[in-house]
Order: structure tokens, then sequence, then C-alpha cells
């Protein structure tokens, strides 16, 4: 694809990767942070020392603390702000937004109202924008797609010819785009496997072993599908980059910050403070609260998220929570 405009909204370790591959794929890119600080440091240093100290960004990149200039005469708006900020950051950016293709790549459930990003984009700026929208998520990690390290995830609209382009856009010699239009099932797989990462984390924390973690990513995942299943999603897409994929690295990988604050937390540290102190957002402590009362409220068995949940918000120490998921009623196993 030829160099076209795009805004990346959020400078968090993700936003500022997809970035940085826009910028090398000879694209004009404007990168927004909320914070004038950190865009001035972010200016000066020719990298992210807040979120991904010592990585040199690709240049030129523009940087700035103005949504309007970030997105004037722009083609492609990726949306890469917290869950929690995705709505708010957009309405503001509402004005400034005509016909661009928007390509979400948060991922969380949005606490109180229980809605997929998409659904907010919807919700912020009318159906016209959702019908535009593009969902990018699959196994990533922002640090080793800084260091140009081999990568695959997947762009999700239900209109093939978007996802195509965002395909076009961001696919290189590193990064490998698949497309397809199981917008519910990607979003889902990307949002509730951080919550089975802290679940993850926790038991390494507890030293658990790992037999015991290869048991929680597969019934993490078979949860993670019954759910899906209920609002749509094709299963399938659960056995992909955004299902399998992401939630495999997620549990599994040193630079999770799920499975960092499960691992925290395991150890013996209250949840409030891990979650507390940590540098960036851990999305699955949210997303912990959105789907456990999205469970309740269908009537869907969600056993893992059930115990995250009682550890990070009815104070259930994690060994207790494990003896509960080991008390169960034998039953047959099943999938999603």
């Amino acid at each position: 694809m030829n160099g076209q405009t795009v805004a990346v909204l959020g400078a968090g370790s993700w936003g500022t990767a997809l970035a940085d591959v826009l910028v090398r794929n000879g694209h004009q890119v404007r990168l927004w942070a909320r914070d004038p600080e950190h865009v001035a440091a972010m200016r000066e240093d020719g990298t992210n020392e807040r979120y991904l100290p010592g990585i040199e960004l690709a240049r030129p990149l523009a940087i700035t603390a103005e949504l309007g200039e970030a997105l004037a005469g722009t083609r492609f708006v990726v949306s890469v702000c917290p869950s929690h900020a995705v709505r708010e950051v957009l309405g503001r950016a509402a004005a400034h937004l005509d016909d661009q293709v928007l390509i979400s790549a948060s991922k969380g459930i949005e606490t109180g109202t229980h809605r997929r990003m998409s659904e907010v984009i919807v919700e912020t700026l009318g159906e016209a924008a959702g019908a535009r929208t593009v969902v990018l998520s699959g196994p990533s990690f922002a640090e080793e797609l800084l260091r140009q390290l081999p990568t695959a995830v997947v762009a999700a609209s239900r209109r093939e010819d978007h996802a195509l382009a965002v395909q076009s856009l961001f696919r290189n010699g590193y990064l490998r785009v698949y497309t397809q239009p199981d917008v519910d099932g990607v979003e889902l797989g990307g949002a509730l496997k951080n919550v089975i990462a802290l679940a993850a984390g926790i038991s390494d924390g507890l030293e658990l072993g790992s037999n015991a973690r290869a048991a929680l990513i597969n019934r993490g995942l078979a949860e993670i599908a019954r759910l899906a299943r209920h609002l749509g999603a094709r299963e399938t897409t659960l056995g992909g980059l955004a299902g399998l994929g992401d939630l495999v690295l997620t549990c599994t990988g040193r630079l999770s910050r799920n499975r960092s604050a499960g691992l925290a937390i395991g150890s013996g540290r209250r949840p409030a403070d891990v979650i507390g102190e940590m540098a960036q957002v851990v999305e699955g402590a949210r997303t912990a609260r959105a789907a456990f009362e999205l469970s309740r409220q269908l009537g869907v068995e969600m056993p893992i998220t059930s115990g995250v949940y009682s550890i990070l918000y009815e104070e259930v120490a994690p060994r207790a929570a494990l003896a509960r998921l080991m008390a169960r009623e034998p039953k047959p196993e099943r999938w999603g």
C-alpha cells in the first residue's frame, strides 16, 4: 500500500510499537499521547522510556498531545488506549473524525456496560463508524515487535475490504497479518485471555507446576469459548491467533503484564498493591470483573474467571480459590 496518513491514539507500549511498524512501512504517522511531558520526552529521546526503555523508534514519527493535530487529514485511525479510556478519548476525537477506517487495537471489556471495544465505538461514534472498524489482535508483545521479531496477528472486520486494507497497511517482513470476519470472537479472545493469564501467573506464583499451568490454559480456553459462543462468536476463532495463540503467549511469556501481576499475587502480595504499582494497565483485572458479571448475567459457567474475580475483589486467598476449583463436581470433558 502506498504511504498513508495514520493517527495512533495511545502512546503506551502497544501503541508505540504499532506506530513504529507503520513508520517503517513508509506511512506518515502521528502518535498521540495524553501527557504533554511524555510527548516532550519521546520527542527529545527518540524512545519511549516510560514504557519501552532503550529501544530507538523509527523516524520520522510525529508525536503530539493535541488530538486535532493527530487526526487532521488521516485515512486510518488506530485506537490503542486502555479499554477504560476508549470511550472518553473517542468522544473527544469525534469532532475531528470523518470517514476514516478505525482500527481497534485495545483489548478489554468495558466495566459496567460489558461492552467490547467495537461496541463502544458504535455507541460513541455511530453505526457508520462501527461499519468502518477493524479489530487488530493476536499474540504480540510490543517489545518483540519493536525489535522486529517475527509476529503474526489478525485483522477482523465485517467488511472484507477494510480488513484487507489494514492487512496491507501493517504487513511487512516481520509482521504477518491474517484477515477474518469474526469481530466478536477476535475481541473476546483478546480480552478474556488476560483473565486466564492472571490465573496462570497466580498458579506459577504458588509454585503449582507445569501440569497446573497447562490445565488452566486449556480449561481457560474452554470457558472463553463458552462465553464467546453465547455472544455470537465462532468457536473456531478461539483456536486461532486471537484465541489460543494469544492465550498461550500471555500465560507463559516473561513480558506478560497480566502473568507478572498474577505471579506477584500468587507469591503472597495483596492484589490491590500489585495492580496499583504496575507501570502499565493490567487489563485482566478490569476484564475479570466484567467477565464475571457477564457470565452470571448470561448463566455461563466460568470457574477460572470466577476464581480470579474472588481473589481480586472478594479477598479470597489464592490457595482457597484453588481448593474451590479442585473441589468442583466431577464431570466429562467438554469443549466450549
